[in-house]
């Protein structure tokens, strides 16, 4: 365990570090910081916080630079998170409540983050899997063509053509639409394959067969792969960080093109909570130089998905995770009320 001097220098370093961009020598450290010791004694703490792994040297004749231990340490026991300003909620308010649909609250909330943080913001889409049906709209296109409508409670829509075997009038369209929400609205995806499996027998018999291929294709709906959808902005950001990167830039910017690894960086949607991932947490190696911060989002309490920004582990953690916290918290009163 560190004393409680030691971690005061670590905090005060990590702060110089990530305000000046260079390594902090003892001298600065007891010019900038109250820390009632003589830089001889902040010289020994620092090199027992160098020894345990806390805090490194860059250069011999440099001063010292936090580790992703350092960091950790920092983000676990010293950093709060850094309210916003009721200017800032405002701002976030403001800029977020001109949405008119899902893709518009996501890309905003992409545009928003990148600009608070002044990072590569990304945002997950709602995911099917944790979302309820809010209704399902069946649409007549032509004797045998349908229109099958699926909205979500977070405000996502899913279109699709439906091909049926038979023409099927308006009368029996609506009376599956009828029947089909009565069974499905305001219910979880996870129920729903469970809650229309015997639909289809309450029609007579000509009809079965088109009334099957419409649940067909909401279920298909319901479970596709590429469910999973993510926008990311403001990767230019990244320029402004070449020298936190130890080798090139090329293997972030590779990263942040793969959708699999972004979706592993910002973890499970179910989990809720604030995590922070820096440096070699990250278990793609491109990204071993950055630092992730990601919170899930949602209405009513639960999360439907994730929003994030990455960054240089050389990152302002409290207010970068303040600005997460607060635009998620928007965001879900927004699809609460979407």
């Amino acid at each position: 365990m560190l004393s409680e001097r030691r971690l005061q220098v670590l905090r005060a370093i990590v702060q110089d570090y990530v305000g000046t961009e260079e390594p902090v020598g003892s001298k600065a450290l007891t010019e900038r910081h109250n820390l009632g010791v003589s830089p001889a004694t902040v010289r020994n703490d620092m090199a027992a916080l160098e020894d345990e792994g806390f805090i490194a040297q860059p250069h011999t004749s440099a001063g010292r630079i936090p580790t992703d231990k350092g960091y950790r340490l920092f983000v676990d026991k010293l950093a709060g998170v850094k309210p916003m300003t009721a200017p800032e909620r405002r701002a976030i308010q403001n800029f977020l409540d001109g949405a008119v649909d899902l893709d518009d609250v996501v890309a905003r909330t992409v545009r928003l983050l990148a600009q608070l943080t002044r990072q590569v913001a990304v945002v997950q889409y709602p995911s099917l899997t944790r979302s309820t049906v809010r209704h399902v709209e069946l649409l007549s296109l032509a004797p045998a063509r349908l229109m099958l409508v699926l909205i979500t409670d977070t405000g996502r829509v899913e279109q699709r053509m439906v091909d049926c075997p038979a023409p099927f009038g308006e009368a029996a369209l609506a009376d599956l639409r009828a029947r089909l929400n009565s069974r499905v609205a305001g219910r979880r995806f996870s129920d729903v394959p469970r809650l229309v499996e015997d639909l289809a027998d309450a029609f007579e018999n000509e009809d079965r067969g088109t009334v099957t291929t419409v649940l067909s294709t909401l279920l298909e709906t319901l479970v596709e792969e590429n469910e999973e959808r993510l926008m990311i902005g403001g990767t230019a950001n990244l320029a402004r960080f070449g020298h936190d990167f130890p080798l090139v830039i090329r293997p972030v910017l590779e990263a942040l093109e793969e959708q699999v690894v972004l979706l592993k960086l910002l973890g499970e949607a179910g989990d809720s909570g604030m995590t922070v991932r820096i440096g070699h947490e990250n278990a793609y190696e491109g990204l071993n130089s950055t630092s992730v911060v990601s919170v899930g989002y949602g209405s009513g309490g639960e999360a439907v998905a994730k929003l994030g920004v990455v960054g240089p582990t050389r990152m302002d953690y409290p207010g970068t995770m303040g600005a997460v916290r607060a635009v998620a918290r928007y965001v879900g009163q927004i699809l609460a009320e979407s």
